[in-house]
């Protein structure tokens, strides 16, 4: 088994892995069941600091944008689409899918949405239904930042859907402080459970626009409004995967245990990306550095897939090199919930550094050595 030090999925506890092996009960008739579940809910929204209802879909985190964006988009509704990376410009998809018009704002892919920049665009174009934003866009690790951005959308009255599924939990999340309409989460990324769930937040403000919809929605499975009054009627729309439930409870109480949490993450993702630079290589990004991942361009010296390769067949990690635009261009380490740590990390800028000379990439340090000077 390779060590996984990729940007999602992460390294999984062995207490998460034991709770998906629990017996099972009936999840639509056990109501025990209904009542974990909704508790479980319940943890999700009092640690990203809302009022608002969290619900757990049955599939990993692209299900949660495309039902974000399946419930609230009706046939010609002006979407906005804030665009400074491949994530950030997919959310166009989703919109057009389900009859939106989006309209894309499309900024530097090296450096986060400025939010003076974006309030001087609002003031003459602000007629839109909601706006969608990635918090961290991983293919790049570009991170911006919500609590600033959201505010000055939620001015207007336009909704906010928000895919923080590659940084909540590494980097803060507040939904109320920042006012986000829908919060898109998954389970593979820093809450470190096996791929397969998403979940979502939704404010009352996001459930009047779907209440108010003048046609219905077209899809089921992508469906928020169909999770209405489950827990009143005990019953679920479609069968709960209650394994990966309970697998994501106990990712989630080992995040609520967790009081160093998001210092941890900060101090692992500065000491990786300095230690980087100082050894000569080069960041993919200007500013906007998420404390989730960190993404380098592949030296002239190699490419990017011998780097990987080396790192698999001689070391046994496994990182990441990225697509669509970025394809071949560049690596990402990721340093997210489980893998961000200390003996995690140096293993892997180890087994980097002498990677990168073995293909005749000079460092002007160790990776290793310095990064632990740096964590420290």
């Amino acid at each position: 088994m390779y060590k996984i030090m990729t940007p999602g999925p992460t390294q999984v506890s062995e207490n998460v892995r034991l709770a998906r092996a629990r017996e099972c009960t009936n999840p639509d008739l056990d109501e025990s069941f209904v009542e974990f579940y909704k508790e479980t809910c319940q943890q999700i929204s009092r640690l990203l600091h809302t009022e608002n209802e969290t619900l757990i879909l049955d599939g990993e985190g692209i299900l949660g944008l495309e039902a974000a964006c399946a419930s609230l988009t009706e046939p010609g509704d002006p979407v906005l689409v804030l665009d400074n990376g491949i994530y950030g410009k997919g959310f166009a998809d989703f919109v057009s899918m389900y009859g939106g018009k989006p309209e894309l704002y499309t900024v530097d892919d090296k450096n986060p949405i400025a939010p003076h920049a974006l309030a001087e665009f609002l003031k003459e174009n602000h007629d839109y239904k909601y706006a969608t934003l990635v918090h961290c866009d991983t293919p790049s690790g570009m991170l911006n930042d919500i609590h600033r951005l959201c505010p000055i959308l939620g001015s207007y009255g336009i909704l906010t859907v928000v895919d923080s599924v590659s940084a909540m939990f590494g980097e803060e999340v507040d939904v109320d402080r920042a006012g986000i309409d829908v919060l898109c989460g998954g389970s593979q990324k820093a809450v470190s459970a096996p791929p397969g769930l998403t979940f979502v937040t939704v404010s009352e403000k996001a459930k009047k626009a779907m209440a108010d919809r003048k046609t219905p929605i077209a899809s089921f499975y992508a469906n928020l409004k169909v999770f209405e009054g489950y827990y009143e009627a005990k019953w679920f729309p479609y069968t709960m995967p209650i394994s990966d439930i309970y697998g994501l409870r106990q990712a989630f109480d080992n995040i609520e245990n967790d009081k160093d949490m998001l210092a941890r993450h900060a101090r692992i993702g500065n000491a990786c990306r300095q230690a980087l630079t100082d050894a000569g290589l080069k960041l993919h990004l200007e500013q906007g550095f998420s404390n989730t991942v960190t993404v380098f361009d592949a030296p002239k010296e190699t490419t990017a897939q011998k780097i990987l390769e080396l790192m698999r067949r001689e070391h046994n990690i496994m990182l990441a090199g990225s697509f669509d635009s970025l394809a071949g261009q560049v690596i990402r380490i990721g340093h997210m919930g489980s893998n961000a740590n200390f003996a995690d990390m140096a293993e892997t800028m180890e087994a980097l550094g002498q990677t990168l000379k073995q293909l005749g990439m000079p460092l002007k340090c160790s990776l290793k050595d310095r990064f632990c000077e740096l964590v420290d």
